[in-house]
């Protein structure tokens, strides 16, 4: 809990930050531009998702759970394996970026898949601070990331840039983090990567199933956006773009929160399921309450987020953020019981999760857009979330009673987030968005606090409880 709250703290400090460069980008490009902008992202997120194939997060539970001496061969063979996927996957975007829109884009998703080799490669670099749980250093490097990206933006905000170099501030700041995260790793690791087709098809032979789920999610919100982009108008893809921005965010929260678990899951996974129930258990009630108050906070807070974001004209992106919060609070379970299914090595059922959810999404996406634009894509996607949450946690748990969490903060916290949107009924009276925001977010933990929704380990974390010792699994 003490790790994922760092890394929270830590990458939400950088999303602040980032705030500012966007609130300065979605103004100077405006709202056909941004649209553009954000989906040569798009094409480049989908990029990363292919050529990572789940490789980051096996390597986690892989080198957590091996012995020392077989640790760093399999991390210098899965970052042989990731520059040869990244290279091949921009290649192949770029190609798909200049058929399918313009020169310009193709040339901006170039640039941004070589800062995306980069950042692979720092990603790979800094497995042994993750193993190792020195999240504290993990964090750094992800702040140093964001602020370096801010005032790069800022920087070509102010000289007047235009669409194509924002698309390659990805490249110096790449290599800053990238240096910065040799020096902190040089001696505990080799950095070379091998290339070695046979223990590539080896490992991929193992992997390949959760391999392909792992691409289905990440085609999840990319596919929303495309659709978007074909079946309704630029202004719409305009406003869907904005509110996604906002989303792509924070979708990374629920990751960090659940991730910083996963090397104490599987090693749990492998040894004691008593444990691994008990751990699930309390990471997943924390995901709840995190969940619902983020679902509730996008929802009163939307009108503020957006007029920094993006201004006036953004203004009809307002309820599509609303809706595509439900989606993001449901997220953080969903990650849970995903990280869950990959600690026991339930890659398959992995695989029929995610695909059926992408197909669902991409079916109801398609049949909504058209009859409400934004808005409908946004529905689209969160009832896709909340689904995908549902299913994951079932199936992780099914034939396996020692996993099955407690039931009892579900209905305190949807209590405590029905009272947490009654300050939407002060929009009407003049009342500032951050103030309802501000009360929102109290009434919300002061009724989960009084309905004894926060679990006793959580509360431990604070100084100086008394409880800090007592009652809690070792």
């Amino acid at each position: 809990m003490r790790g994922g709250a760092l890394r929270v703290g830590g990458y939400l400090a950088g999303a602040l930050v980032s705030a500012v460069s966007a609130a300065l980008l979605f103004r100077h490009l405006g709202v056909v531009d941004t649209g553009r902008y954000v989906t040569g992202l798009s094409l480049v997120a989908i990029v990363a998702a292919l050529s990572d194939l789940g490789l980051t997060a096996v390597g986690v539970r892989e080198i957590a759970t091996r012995p020392a001496e077989e640790r760093w061969p399999i991390a210098r063979d899965l970052l042989g394996l990731r520059i040869v996927l990244t290279l091949g996957g921009g290649v192949a975007m770029t190609a798909i970026a200049w058929a399918a829109y313009s020169s310009t884009l193709a040339a901006g998703v170039a640039l941004a898949s070589f800062g995306l080799l980069l950042q692979a490669t720092q990603d790979n670099f800094a497995l042994p601070l993750v193993v190792d749980l020195r999240l504290g250093w993990v964090s750094l490097l992800d702040f140093s990331r964001q602020l370096s990206t801010t005032l790069a933006t800022v920087l070509l905000v102010v000289i007047g840039a235009r669409l194509l170099p924002f698309f390659g501030i990805s490249i110096p700041v790449g290599l800053l983090v990238l240096a910065a995260t040799v020096k902190l790793v040089r001696g505990k690791r080799e950095l070379r990567p091998t290339f070695s087709i046979s223990r590539w098809r080896k490992f991929a032979g193992t992997i390949l199933p959760y391999s392909a789920a792992v691409a289905a999610s990440a085609l999840y919100f990319r596919v929303s956006i495309l659709l978007v982009s074909a079946l309704s108008s630029g202004i719409q893809l305009g406003y869907f773009s904005a509110s996604f921005r906002i989303i792509e965010v924070l979708t990374l929260v629920p990751g960090l929160l659940a991730s910083s678990a996963l090397p104490i899951f599987a090693r749990a996974a492998r040894d004691d399921h008593d444990r691994l129930g008990y751990a699930l258990g309390r990471v997943h009630e924390v995901a709840v309450i995190v969940g619902a108050w983020v679902a509730v906070s996008i929802a009163v807070g939307a009108p503020l987020a957006i007029d920094v974001i993006g201004g006036a004209h953004f203004k009809p992106a307002v309820p599509v953020l609303a809706i595509q919060g439900i989606g993001l609070g449901a997220m953080f379970v969903s990650v849970v019981w995903g990280n869950a299914l990959l600690s026991l090595g339930a890659y398959r059922q992995i695989l029929a999760i995610n695909i059926a959810a992408l197909t669902f999404n991409a079916a109801l996406v398609a049949v909504l857009v058209p009859l409400d634009g934004a808005r409908g894509a946004a529905i689209g996607t969160a009832a896709a979330e909340l689904i995908a949450a549902v299913v994951q946690a079932v199936v992780a748990v099914r034939g396996r009673p020692t996993l099955r969490p407690s039931m009892r903060v579900i209905p305190r916290v949807a209590f405590a987030a029905a009272v947490g949107l009654i300050p939407l009924a002060l929009a009407g009276v003049g009342v500032p968005t951050i103030v309802r925001l501000l009360l929102s977010s109290g009434l919300f933990f002061l009724v989960a606090f009084a309905t004894g929704a926060f679990p006793r380990e959580l509360l431990d974390l604070i100084p100086g409880r008394s409880s800090r010792t007592t009652g809690a699994r070792p």
